[in-house]
């Protein structure tokens, strides 16, 4: 069987510069490396899986990104358990990151959904999710 998941994800961004340390912690914290370095980007690895955050010379001017319209709203991504989504729900806003939804923190996306809800100076969102809990037997 083909293995499932995405390749690799391209994040275009107006400010490399702007985003790079926020995004640059975020997926260390999540055990992402550093695959990829050029003068406009930057990509991590996680397994087969790499991350691009890119200041494209093909970007259009004139619109900032914005969550709402059409195209990517947020992108999700695994948290290895609740710890580390409860520590970088508390040291986001430290590197770069805006919580959101955070009055309903951790139950934002319903009460058997763990996660974090984050913000980069730019716009994007990243929900940072535990894995469901784990039933013991009976």
């Amino acid at each position: 069987m083909a293995p499932s998941g995405f390749h690799h994800v391209e994040i275009w961004v107006a400010d490399l510069a702007l985003v790079e340390p926020s995004w640059k912690w975020l997926l260390a914290e999540l055990g992402w490396e550093p695959y990829q370095n050029w003068s406009q980007g930057r990509s991590w690895r996680i397994g087969e899986a790499y991350l691009v955050v890119e200041q494209s010379s093909a970007i259009r001017p004139g619109l900032p990104y914005d969550r709402t319209r059409p195209g990517l709203n947020h992108l999700a991504v695994h948290a290895p358990d609740r710890e580390t989504v409860d520590r970088m729900h508390a040291t986001g806003p430290k590197h770069g990151w805006r919580r959101l939804f955070a009055s309903a923190y951790p139950h934002a996306g319903g009460p058997a959904h763990y996660a974090a809800y984050l913000v980069d100076a730019a716009g994007f969102e990243v929900e940072v999710v535990a894995p469901e809990p784990v039933a013991e037997p009976s």
